[in-house]
């Protein structure tokens, strides 16, 4: 599985987002601020920040939190 986290600059919720996401594994910064990270989120739905999606390998999405970031023991359940 992998973890995908979608933030922006101006987020303010974010920052602590970015903490509770940094005590994870495989975990994959997006800046909806740059093109790349504006392509992904795109393809995931992601329409606010902080958003969190876990995907298989394959790209399928598991379950996706958008405008939020759950506790890291309800993202490791996930996991």
């Amino acid at each position: 599985m992998t973890v995908k986290f979608f933030w922006k600059e101006d987020c303010p919720k974010c920052p602590s987002a970015k903490e509770v996401i940094s005590t994870l594994d495989d975990v994959e910064f997006y800046n909806l601020g740059e093109p790349d990270g504006l392509a992904e989120a795109a393809f995931y739905s992601i329409m606010a920040t902080p958003s969190v999606v876990i995907s298989k390998p394959d790209g399928a999405e598991v379950v996706a939190f958008r405008g939020e970031v759950p506790p890291s023991e309800v993202l490791r359940k996930w996991l």
